[in-house]
């Protein structure tokens, strides 16, 4: 009986501790009105509970059929890593989300966790129209009209001939840990059990790439803005599939930062890891701008 009783007292005092003691998040959201060059910058600080706030880490691969779009994943992915590792000990919650490569975990604790999270019932039909054998929330014409890149070509930047479209993926990159605690599945339905089995209700999107898979996956940003989460993109960990040989014709990070500015207009704010870390946000080598829009 003495035992029982320490033991709830633990569980009580592991509770009082995550939900009473634990320092709120303090992010700085960067939105803007939905106006064409007129349009306004509004930046406002938001306060959020850690323990109701999860992170998602979309696509993240080992690989890409783009060889540039791989090399900026690689050179990202240990900030991210880090980034996620300060998050841990906030007391977020991480989900990773490494599309069509799942069952590479299948027998990873963090997959086991994704599955046998309690079915939810969602308050509105969850995306469902299949894209690359996925689920997939196409671009809203009437609330976002159309994205200001044109990545009809799938956006390899790579100079000269492009690369082969293929799927060259098979795991999430092995410089980002997954550790006890972690989620993952690339399932709307899942991610959606899980958030509503710890009553998370800030999220946070991650990841590449923002005019096609951060913006459009099951788990991704239009999904979990429907779905009526507080949504927001930390938009130094992320990248665009985005050829700067067509239009507007600007550097590849000129068009990364445009596509961020469609999602603070129409969808979400956002933020830097900055936010998360205290540290310097990240940049891409290969950005040479004297001044970015991070």
């Amino acid at each position: 009986m003495r035992t029982f009783k320490k033991t709830i007292l633990a569980s009580v005092l592991i509770a009082m501790t995550t939900s009473i003691w634990a320092e709120n998040l303090k992010l700085n959201f960067r939105s803007q009105s939905k106006g064409g060059a007129d349009a306004k910058v509004k930046t406002e600080r938001i306060t959020w509970k850690p323990e109701k706030t999860a992170i998602i880490v979309c696509d993240m691969w080992d690989d890409h059929w783009c060889k540039s779009a791989s090399r900026r994943v690689g050179e990202m992915a240990p900030a991210l890593n880090a980034m996620l590792n300060a998050a841990r000990a906030k007391g977020i919650f991480i989900i990773h989300a490494p599309s069509s490569v799942v069952d590479f975990y299948k027998n990873t604790p963090q997959r086991k966790l994704a599955q046998k999270a309690p079915f939810a019932k969602a308050p509105i039909k969850l995306s469902t129209s299949p894209r690359w054998g996925t689920a997939w929330c196409w671009t809203d014409g009437r609330r976002e009209g159309v994205l200001p890149i044109d990545d009809s070509d799938m956006g390899c930047s790579c100079k000269g001939e492009k690369c082969e479209i293929r799927e060259a993926w098979k795991r999430q990159n092995k410089l980002i840990d997954m550790v006890k605690g972690d989620a993952l599945t690339d399932n709307g339905q899942e991610t959606y059990n899980l958030l509503a089995e710890r009553q998370i209700d800030n999220v946070i999107l991650c990841g590449v790439h923002l005019n096609m898979c951060v913006l459009g996956r099951p788990f991704a940003i239009r999904q979990m803005v429907k779905l009526g989460k507080n949504v927001a993109l930390m938009r130094d960990m992320t990248d665009t599939m985005y050829n700067p040989e067509r239009p507007p014709g600007v550097d590849h990070f000129t068009g990364t930062d445009l596509v961020i500015e469609h999602v603070e207009k129409f969808w979400c704010p956002s933020f830097t890891s900055t936010d998360i870390t205290g540290k310097e946000s990240f940049r891409f080598k290969e950005d040479k701008r004297k001044k970015s829009r991070k």
